[in-house]
């Protein structure tokens, strides 16, 4: 996509062709300023939105619904991708201890799986831990029991959250909880799962958590599709995208306030640009370690953590078809975390329109067992797991691939905010013109539709020379995320009146 020249200048760098990268990209462009972005990946962008191609068989690393309260989000998804979007119903399941439960839960089949005394223990414990409920909770495992009772959590939260963070869920802070489950009560999910057990589930409210969904828009051929036309609308308008760039350092210049950022290619060969504003979703860790002079806050940005993630990608004959887009695996027996079915979110992933595609997704720290396991072996290990699920015969796969991803999910450990306020402290004294953006830019777990947000709203101060949003407010129940930049601007005005949070 572009080739480089040494010493460069560019109005704004970007680094990071993934959601919140691109859509800063895109926003600068239409405005007019000049801008660039870097890429590590060679082939691909999208980060782990991204779409990866085997053999003509397409998937999503981790699933990606299109669907957002936003509507500044959604109006830009048909901007860019206008004609490509398929509407998908929304079906997932949990598996536990050989059983499977509809996702958002029924509240008969939920019973029926359990059984009454089980069921009963649930609603007793519940009623229990609203009644005596922990003041201030600070972990996962303290959040979850206030909201749904210590047996609900020990089935339907314990073994899944452990599986994809590889720690005690009295490790996990109570942020992670608040973020992806806040909005989800368990009153409103029974009268909810009572509904669907009688067929009468309508339309979620207005303003209902994502949770409980029934539908969602997906790209015919998986998101990559519309990180593609993104990427080639920002070259149309004036930007430049360019693969295989590995950023190995940036300085920046006090006095003229300038970065210069060091850079190398693919093939070996270094570049270098100076620009007035670099524009980060690269991992907080890295960044920091990069950055000369050193910054103060070099040693919180090392103590965050990152969990790694693999899907192994099953392909096999055809199957009696599976409904769900994909299934949760709380059940302890086996290491798989979650199974993607790719041709319930798009047929056309399935190029010749009959085999079945599997992807087993199992979640690690780069360079444990999991992780440096060769493919071979995470291949078998993948078939008698879903033999044993039951939801492929393992004599039935006729081709595997597998797929490892650095830096899925930033960790939300006892002690990561502090690291985090530090750093953004840091930034905002010493290094102007340095905005941070995106999930692993920002350590923080946002939706793809949030982390896009975050690329708006730093485009739009980029362009007005001056702090109109702060981009940290960004979040799964926030306003700026689900209120768009109306929402942001609104909340700004009450902000001003009452400053509270470090702007960023």
């Amino acid at each position: 996509m572009g080739g480089g020249r040494m010493g460069q200048h560019v109005e704004t760098l970007v680094i990071g062709a993934g959601p919140a990268g691109l859509t800063t990209a895109y926003t600068l462009a239409k405005a007019g300023r000049g801008v660039t972005v870097l890429e590590m990946d060679e082939t691909y962008v999208g980060g782990i939105s991204r779409t990866v191609d085997y053999k003509g068989f397409k998937f999503d690393i981790g699933g990606h619904r299109f669907f957002s309260k936003s509507q500044e989000i959604v109006d830009l998804w048909n901007e860019i991708l206008p004609d490509d979007f398929i509407d998908r119903p929304r079906l997932s399941r949990i598996y536990y201890r050989e059983k499977f439960y509809a996702y958002p839960l029924k509240a008969f089949e939920a019973l029926a799986n359990l059984g009454v005394w089980t069921a009963a223990k649930c609603m007793a414990s519940f009623g229990w831990a609203k009644l005596t409920p922990i003041a201030a909770p600070t972990t996962f495992h303290q959040w979850v029991r206030n909201q749904f009772g210590e047996k609900l959590f020990s089935i339907f939260f314990k073994t899944y959250t452990e599986k994809v963070w590889g720690m005690s869920c009295d490790e996990i802070s109570a942020d992670w909880a608040s973020q992806r489950i806040k909005g989800l009560d368990l009153g409103a999910a029974i009268i909810d799962g009572v509904k669907r057990s009688l067929g009468l589930r309508g339309k979620a409210a207005e303003g209902g958590p994502k949770t409980l969904i029934e539908s969602f828009r997906y790209p015919r051929k998986g998101p990559g599709m519309m990180w593609e036309a993104c990427a080639d609308k920002v070259m149309a308008l004036g930007g430049d995208v360019r693969m295989g760039r590995k950023v190995d350092g940036l300085h920046f210049d006090k006095i003229a306030k300038l970065w210069t950022v060091a850079v190398t290619c693919a093939d070996g060969r270094k570049e270098i640009y100076t620009a007035d504003n670099v524009v980060s979703s690269a991992p907080i860790r890295e960044l920091m370690q990069s950055i000369s002079p050193t910054p103060i806050s070099v040693f919180h940005a090392g103590e965050l953590m990152y969990r790694d993630f693999i899907t192994v990608v099953l392909i096999g004959k055809p199957q009696k078809e599976l409904p769900d887009n994909w299934i949760y695996i709380h059940d302890p027996s086996v290491k798989v975390g979650r199974v993607q079915n790719f041709r319930s979110w798009s047929p056309e992933m399935i190029p010749d329109g009959v085999s079945t595609c599997l992807g087993l997704e199992y979640f690690c720290f780069e360079g444990d067992g999991l992780w440096v396991t060769s493919d071979e072996e995470l291949v078998a290990q993948a078939k008698r797991e879903i033999g044993k699920i039951g939801l492929m015969a393992p004599a039935d796969v006729y081709d595997a691939c597998v797929v490892r991803q650095h830096k899925a999910y930033p960790v939300y450990d006892d002690a990561y905010a502090e690291h985090v306020k530090m750093i953004r402290l840091d930034l905002k004294m010493h290094f102007p013109g340095l905005h941070l953006v995106g999930r692993n830019g920002m350590h923080k777990y946002n939706n793809q539709d949030h982390a896009m947000m975050t690329g708006l709203l730093t485009a739009e101060n980029i362009i007005a020379g001056e702090t109109l949003h702060d981009v940290w407010e960004v979040n799964e129940d926030a306003e700026y995320g689900e209120a768009g930049v109306s929402g942001a601007r609104q909340a700004l005005r009450s902000e001003r009146a009452v400053p509270t949070k470090v702007a960023a």
